[in-house]
């Protein structure tokens, strides 16, 4: 029984095996030299490994529980709340620190190149200046590119993608280490004074999620100091939790928007939630706000008045002059269509982009010259722009920070170079609020174009740089021109202000490229302190987003496919019902008995292709009649420091009489439990007996092996599981299911598609 959908089917399928023999044809080619590397985004990488999540409970924790009276507990709750406090400040002084001397810098530079064009103008000879210009450029983000890719290329891009899985559950080498924070800081700094077309706003989140883990964790590795504090934090199940609160004292400082910052860390970020959770982290992002707020406000100047909330200030939008009109819907919802339009093909170019950057420019020195070839491109388009543009404004009652001159009369200003010449937040907010007639359309248009491209081929160098500013600037650059245009069509109506409209382009730009909803929304709001455009931007945002999913995903979960990482999204494929656990387990598992040889332990640790992390624990039975039930899971790191401390005894009957370990032992060796091989064990004690029972968590999470995937994804997912053992129904270990098994599965375009796991 064929019909015309299953022909249709069929001749889909074929189509995709042709096109892929070509493709692979077309790869085959270049393999001879080694310096492409093949990518496919139809992978999952095996380098990333789960955060547990789940709390171990075992004979120690127990007793430490019995151990710990109640005041105790209110100690660390209060803890939990003096680390949030300090979370909150250190990531304002980081982002006032960034804002400060990336203001010093780019004023510094800003006036040496102004003066060199000025002197040059008189007297002809524009080219030096354009040379001073562009060599300025390429040598800051020379440096900045420099100490990303040699030192610490983690620190590359704007750290959302990394912090996101990172709350997810996947760990991401050096993701939180005090050296990416430095790195960071410095590569922001270098890359904005060097003209790139990046903001300094995204990399604040990844700045705070670092100093939330360095904080709470009371050392730090990097520095190899251990301070003995906060000891009772150090395991994933807290360090993520207060990561999720750097997070949003991150978002809060660079907008300052402490319940944007809320909202961010609860939508793109944090896999389960809680009322004090919810408390604690909004905490956290209002005292980062107010201590920028003030530490700036004395920077400026003026002590008593606490007017820089956030790295930027969209500046006070006034209602008076500014409401919108029922008829203005329709235009607002048209908006964010075009945003979600040019969203999407922003993500799609940049796809391709990374791509081609992953296959061909993955060698240090070639990211470097790359980052200085866009840095003298900016530089060059912006002067060609500038010295093309014939756009004259008068200077009287004009807020410009660098008026260039060029070839206008006396007394009047290019308005092209206010856009170029300028950092991209000063530029946002000029476009908000520059009077009506500021902008000719033609430089407005140029702009818009010109900055599309170079942001997009800007996103995914190897500087540390965030998508926020430059989505905001090319948004509200469209946004005016499309307010200008209005103004015109309804010959000078009162209600077709640019400023406004510039807001909403911007909101819908933002919206098209990174597909923020909620948090997003009160971001704008909150960042013009205005509640009376939270209708016009949701809807703007809504329809960005629609329109946007329609043709591709967001640029942050685009790039965390790019890196194979198993990442696991809020529900489980929609026709997945028809799998089984039994399907997608992993098996064989290697399990271990309840009193087992030591030597047997550090062959299985030893053995490097089945690199495990988590191994049941089955009954030690030598009799064949009893059946081999699940006892428990022990964890690698834990058998780990268990053969360190050599906690094991001769014959098996013997009691144990050595020292016994506590819970300290194990938080000490966290994050950075030792090697397999660095761990020493002699021919004699590896005939020992190493008891278990004690350190086992003796009630790991199962299901039966028909359990469907869904039920398995939700269990999984909810409770931020590492390991699911399935069993059948005598309690037998049949398989394992881990995070890799379940990101397997994806919906796409022809359905569920499975993808395949790699080495690399």
């Amino acid at each position: 029984q064929l019909t015309p959908s299953s022909f249709l089917r069929i001749g889909q399928l074929s189509n995709v095996d042709l096109n892929e023999d070509i493709h692979e044809l077309d790869t085959e080619v270049p393999r001879q030299h080694p310096n492409e590397i093949p990518h496919n985004e139809k992978l999952l990488s095996l380098k990333y490994e789960s955060l547990d999540y789940d709390n171990s409970e075992n004979q120690l924790f127990l007793e430490e529980e019995r151990r710990i009276n109640h005041a105790a507990f209110r100690t660390v709750e209060i803890k939990r709340w003096v680390i949030c406090a300090m979370i909150g400040i250190l990531t304002g002084l980081v982002a006032c620190f960034i804002d400060i001397v990336v203001e010093n810098l780019a004023g510094l530079k800003y006036r040496v190149v102004k003066d060199n064009i000025d002197k040059f103008t008189a007297k002809g000879g524009l080219s030096f200046s354009l040379l001073l210009w562009a060599t300025l450029n390429a040598s800051v983000v020379m440096v900045g590119s420099l100490i990303v890719a040699f030192i610490e290329p983690v620190a590359a891009g704007s750290g959302i993608p990394q912090i996101k899985c990172y709350l997810n559950g996947v760990k991401i080498p050096h993701v939180v280490r005090l050296k990416t924070l430095v790195i960071k800081v410095c590569g922001v700094i270098l890359s904005v004074v060097g003209g790139l077309a990046v903001g300094k706003e995204g990399p604040m989140i990844h700045s705070g999620s670092v100093i939330a883990a360095g904080i709470s964790q009371g050392r730090s590795t990097s520095l190899k100091r251990d301070f003995k504090i906060f000891e009772y934090f150090r395991r994933d199940t807290e360090k993520r939790d207060f990561v999720s609160a750097g997070a949003a004292a991150g978002v809060s400082a660079a907008f300052g928007a402490p319940v944007g910052g809320v909202l961010f860390s609860l939508e793109e970020g944090a896999s389960f939630w809680n009322q004090f959770l919810t408390w604690r982290i909004f905490f956290a992002s209002m005292i980062s706000t107010f201590t920028l707020n003030s530490v700036l406000s004395v920077y400026h100047g003026n002590a008593w008045d606490l007017s820089s909330p956030g790295l930027i200030n969209f500046g006070r939008f006034d209602s008076e002059k500014m409401g919108y009109t029922i008829q203005e819907i329709p235009i607002f919802i048209f908006m964010g269509v075009v945003g979600g339009i040019l969203g999407a093909l922003f993500n799609a170019l940049n796809y391709w982009l990374t791509m081609f950057r992953i296959r061909y420019i993955h060698r240090p020195c070639l990211q470097v010259v790359e980052a200085m070839l866009v840095a003298a491109v900016t530089a060059t388009v912006g002067f060609v722009m500038i010295y093309c543009s014939r756009d004259c404004q008068p200077i009287q009652g004009s807020s410009v920070a660098y008026p260039l001159q060029l070839f206008c009369a006396d007394g009047e200003y290019n308005s092209m170079a206010t856009a170029f010449f300028n950092t991209p937040e000063k530029s946002v907010v000029n476009l908000f609020h520059d009077p009506p007639g500021s902008y000719n359309p033609m430089t407005l248009g140029m702009f818009t174009l010109m900055y599309f491209f170079l942001a997009c081929w800007t996103y995914g160098l190897t500087v540390s740089a965030g998508v926020f500013i430059p989505s905001l600037l090319i948004g509200a650059a469209w946004g005016r021109l499309f307010g200008i245009s209005l103004s015109y069509l309804t010959r000078g109506s009162i209600w077709a202000d640019p400023g406004k409209y510039a807001l909403m382009g911007a909101a819908a730009q933002l919206g098209g490229i990174v597909r923020m909803t909620l948090s997003l929304t009160v971001i704008m709001m909150e960042a013009t302190g205005n509640v009376t455009y939270g209708f016009p931007i949701m809807l703007v945002l809504m329809t960005a987003k629609i329109v946007g999913d329609y043709f591709v995903e967001g640029l942050y979960d685009m790039h965390i496919q790019l890196q194979s990482v198993p990442f696991l999204h809020w529900e489980a494929p929609v026709t997945s019902h028809s799998l089984t656990a039994r399907e997608v387990m992993s098996t064989p598992v290697t399990c271990l008995r309840r009193i087992e040889r030591v030597g047997t332990v550090v062959d299985i640790l030893s053995d490097t292709s089945s690199n495990h992390n988590g191994f049941p624990v089955v009954e030690s039975n030598p009799d064949t009649t009893q059946v081999a039930g699940l006892r428990g899971l022990i964890l690698r790191s834990q058998l780990i420091v268990l053969l360190k401390h050599k906690v094991f005894v001769e014959r098996a009957n013997l009691s144990l009489v050595q020292r016994r370990l506590k819970l300290k032992d194990f938080r000490d060796a966290y994050p950075r439990f030792p090697p397999i091989q660095s761990i020493h064990v002699s021919q004699d004690e590896r005939e020992c007996m190493i008891d278990l029972s004690e350190f086992m968590n003796p009630s790991p999470y199962t299901v039966p092996q028909e359990a469907s995937l869904p039920r398995v994804f939700k269990l999984f997912r909810a409770l931020g599981l590492r390991h699911l053992v399935v069993v059948d129904n005598r309690n037998e270990v049949v398989g394992m299911v881990t995070r890799k098994d379940l990101a397997r599965y994806r919906l796409g375009k022809e359905g569920l598609e499975e993808l395949s796991l790699a080495q690399t």
